[in-house]
C-alpha cells in the first residue's frame, strides 16, 4: 500500500510540475473578466518579444557567442508569443467575443472585425516566434491598439485608463 501511495503522490507532482501556466482566464462561468488586464499582459509579452529579439541579434553578432543566454533569450520570446496567442485564443475568441447574427448586418461587421483583428493577432505571434523581425513587433502592437479600439469602442479604446499607481 506504501507503494501505491508513493508512486501515485510521484505522478501527481510530476503532473504540477509539467503543466503549463496560463494567464488566461478559467473556462468557468463565473462571468468574473478582468478585460483591461488581458491587454496590458498582451503589451507586456509584446515589449518582452521586442527586448528578447534585441538581445538575439546582439548576443548572435558578438565574435564570442554566449549560447546559454542566447537560447533563454529565445525560448523567452517564444514563451511570451504562445502566452499572447493562448489569451487572444482561450480568453478573447472563446469568451468574450461572441458570436453575432449576420442578420444584425451592423453588430455582424464589428463581429467579423474582432475576430479578423485577433486572428491576424494569432499569426503575428507565430511569426514573432519564427524570426527576430521586429516588423512582426510592430504589427502586434497596431493590431492590439486596432483591437482595443474595436473591443471597447472608439472613446474607451483610445483614452485608456491609467494604471493604478501612475493616475495623474
Amino acid at each position: 500500500m506504501n507503494k501505491v501511495h508513493f508512486v501515485f503522490t510521484c505522478i501527481v507532482l510530476i503532473s504540477l510540475c509539467c503543466a503549463s501556466q496560463t494567464l488566461s482566464h478559467c473556462q468557468m462561468p463565473c462571468g468574473i473578466y478582468g478585460d483591461e488586464v488581458r491587454f496590458y499582459i498582451i503589451e507586456e509579452d509584446i515589449a518582452t518579444i521586442e527586448k528578447a529579439m534585441q538581445m538575439i541579434v546582439e548576443l548572435s553578432s558578438g565574435d564570442s557567442v554566449n549560447y546559454n543566454q542566447l537560447v533563454r533569450w529565445i525560448d523567452n520570446k517564444e514563451q511570451h508569443a504562445d502566452d499572447i496567442q493562448d489569451i487572444v485564443a482561450q480568453y478573447f475568441m472563446t469568451q468574450r467575443v461572441k458570436p453575432v447574427s449576420e442578420k444584425d448586418a451592423e453588430q455582424y461587421e464589428k463581429y467579423i472585425e474582432k475576430i479578423t483583428l485577433l486572428h491576424k493577432m494569432l499569426i503575428y505571434a507565430m511569426k514573432a516566434k519564427q524570426t527576430t523581425d521586429l516588423e512582426n513587433v510592430e504589427e502586434l502592437k497596431s493590431l492590439l491598439a486596432n483591437f482595443r479600439i474595436a473591443y471597447f469602442g472608439a472613446e474607451r479604446g483610445e483614452h485608456r485608463p491609467p494604471e493604478k499607481g501612475h493616475e495623474h
